[in-house]
């Protein structure tokens, strides 16, 4: 992790020297210690790049496949990894920092796709959700090394981010060991393909049903589809753009990139020593993968919806009693009181605990579950880069915030808690258990708000009832 890496005192020597001798200054306003534009751009480049890195693997994922999109992001980390490993400047570390956006972009394009397009409906929530816990399990192993790198004077830094290679290889391995999703073979004309792999991760020779229904959706699908952005601009694709999108806006605004970037910089913050914070950090990633294993096994059973209201209730409590304790006992140049640093760590770990059992997760599987076969490249498209620029926005900001804010940021995304909160409560239909090529039907066209998007002209029937009707009248 980025934050764990800027906490070090020898990475800020050799790049960030005016923010070394400013943290080690007494009398330094603790809120502003870290305030430095290229100090967060160096955390916040990843997902500028990953922006433009989204659109070019849309459309890859589409021409190609699934699983070469996959490949692709496995060498864009590699190479991210080698760059920032061996940097012997600010470029070389910021250059290293977008390729690994590269891979993020491809990566966060393809993998929960791949995923949901495998999946059986009855599974798919718990199956997509193993990708945000890989996720939570390089965070936590992240913030270990770091941990232990920290006390290597001089090249503790260059392990930590050279340990990205390690994943990266092993994501490349994997990648030529998986199999191409059935959708996408039949969505490039490759039948038998497509059902020979279908008929492989079913486990069952008998999948006509569902070939038949994967087939007629992609037919119906390539009826209307000259092109799929233009597409994604039809009324009855707007409530689907809409909450794929906005889910990502809120599910940043949470201010959980402010805990994982820079939970090291907000520990030491509060008075914690540079080990004492980084091993704070462990700990919230630990909570982290944890809460992010409840999620894989209640998502299916109790749906998305009762995760997503619940989480709003404990992560409000946590974020306002979090910036309450610092309003009261973190002033411009005090050290808080040890008992109530504890209890802000503590309250860290609630908040990270509602936030991975519901809005981390669910934020990547609701739009890769919501988009029709038409429209489905590209509206993930969508979701991600705004998923990007929104984590973009808060890495390049948040530094500066803090300074300017002080403990008040934490009320600012307490009241984007409130906001996302009445959203899944009004806006959001529930899509557990339906398949994907049924949502129209049995979600968006019987939501009270969003059902007066879709009339004839514009939604045609999905692919399987169509299928149905024509075996009918034969």
């Amino acid at each position: 992790m980025a934050g764990g890496v800027t906490s070090m005192d020898s990475f800020l020597m050799k790049f960030f020297h005016e923010v070394y001798e400013r943290k080690h200054e007494v009398k330094e306003n603790n809120y502003c210690k870290y305030d430095n534009e290229y100090l967060q751009l160096f955390t916040s480049s990843l997902y500028l790049a990953a922006i433009v890195a989204s659109f070019a693997a849309s459309l890859f994922c589409k021409r190609f496949g699934r699983k070469p999109t996959i490949q692709a992001a496995s060498i864009f980390f590699l190479l991210g990894a080698i760059l920032d490993a061996a940097a012997l400047n600010i470029y070389m570390l910021i250059a290293g920092r977008l390729f690994l956006g590269a891979g993020v972009g491809f990566g966060n394009q393809a993998v929960p796709l791949f995923i949901s397009e495998i999946a059986p409906a009855r599974y798919r929530g718990g199956l997509n959700i193993c990708f945000q816990l890989l996720i939570t399990v390089g965070i936590l192993v992240a913030n270990v090394i770091n941990y232990g790198t920290s006390q290597l004077q001089e090249y503790g830094w260059r392990i930590s981010l050279g340990g990205a290679a390690v994943p990266a290889i092993i994501l490349l391995v994997g990648s030529f060991i998986i199999v191409e999703t059935p959708t996408s073979l039949i969505e490039r004309g490759k039948l038998e393909a497509g059902l020979k792999t279908l008929r492989r991760i079913r486990g069952v020779h008998d999948v006509d049903r569902e070939f038949e229904e994967i087939l007629h959706a992609t037919e119906l699908a390539k009826k209307v589809e000259t092109n799929s952005f233009r597409n994604l601009m039809k009324r009855s694709s707007r409530p689907q753009l809409i909450c794929g999108t906005i889910l990502q806006v809120f599910q940043q605004f949470t201010g959980i990139n402010v805990i994982m970037f820079y939970a090291p910089v907000l520990f030491q913050t509060m008075g914690f020593g540079s080990s004492a914070s980084l091993l704070s950090a462990v700990v919230t990633g630990l909570v982290n993968v944890i809460s992010t294993l409840v999620a894989i096994f209640t998502v299916d059973r109790f749906g998305r919806r009762v995760l997503l209201l619940e989480s709003v209730f404990q992560m409000l409590i946590a974020q306002s009693v979090m910036g309450g304790i610092l309003m009261k006992f973190l002033q411009s140049t005090n050290e808080m009181p040890q008992l109530y640093a504890k209890i802000v760590v503590l309250l860290v770990c609630v908040f990270v605990a509602g936030f991975a059992w519901s809005w981390g997760p669910l934020g990547w599987l609701i739009p890769s579950e919501i988009f029709p076969l038409e429209t489905r490249n590209a509206g993930f498209f969508f979701a991600v880069s705004m998923n990007m620029l929104c984590t973009f926005l808060i890495a390049q900001a948040f530094l500066s915030m803090l300074c300017r804010m002080r403990s008040g940021i934490f009320f600012f995304f307490s009241a984007w808690i409130v906001l996302m909160g009445l959203f899944a409560g009004f806006f959001l239909p529930e899509t557990k258990g339906i398949p994907i090529d049924e949502m129209n039907e049995r979600a968006w066209k019987k939501h009270w708000f969003w059902k007066r998007y879709f009339d004839e002209e514009e939604s045609p029937a999905p692919a399987h009832l169509e299928w149905k009707d024509t075996m009918t009248r034969n």
